[in-house]
């Protein structure tokens, strides 16, 4: 198995390349930030309002395209708040729709594995009528948050590697 880093907090870790996108896009009200903690984690937290129809926060990190074998795991080491979250990839950053699949975060560190070929398409909350990933790179990935409810949220993430 081959593993390519992604990002990993214990090796020079730059916040260049993480953006935050919130529902402020559409008039919403969420305030989401970003920032590598003193350990080097990327830390997202902020807080998700639904006030003037909003309700996500998410935070996106432009990678060089990286190659993936439609077999290739996504191992992602983070420490979530208890909250839902969605992963979200992209086969090219400037691609419009995303490929998505949520997990659950418990409130401890945990190691999470997402098989790429398991994401499904979407847009704008939408599931779009296309195949789920089957790409053969991974230019761009991210986090989101939009439960539905107001909420404050944090989410830790230490390291993250695609394992072909």
């Amino acid at each position: 198995m081959n593993a390519q880093i992604v990002f990993d907090s214990q090796n020079n870790p730059k916040a260049d390349n993480w953006y935050v996108v919130d529902d402020v896009v559409m008039g919403g009200r969420s305030n989401g930030h970003f920032e590598l903690t003193p350990e080097g984690h990327a830390k997202f937290f902020g807080e998700v309002s639904l006030e003037n129809n909003g309700g996500f926060s998410s935070v996106r990190y432009a990678i060089p395209e990286t190659k993936v074998s439609l077999e290739a795991t996504l191992k992602i080491r983070l420490k979530g708040d208890g909250n839902r979250y969605q992963l979200r990839i992209k086969d090219q950053e400037s691609t419009y729709h995303n490929y998505i699949t949520y997990f659950e975060t418990s409130g401890d560190w945990q190691t999470l594995q997402f098989k790429v070929k398991d994401l499904y398409p979407t847009f704008r909350g939408r599931r779009l009528n296309l195949p789920n990933f089957n790409h053969q790179t991974i230019g761009a990935l991210g986090f989101l948050i939009g439960n539905k409810i107001p909420q404050q949220f944090q989410l830790t993430i230490a390291k993250i590697e695609i394992v072909n």
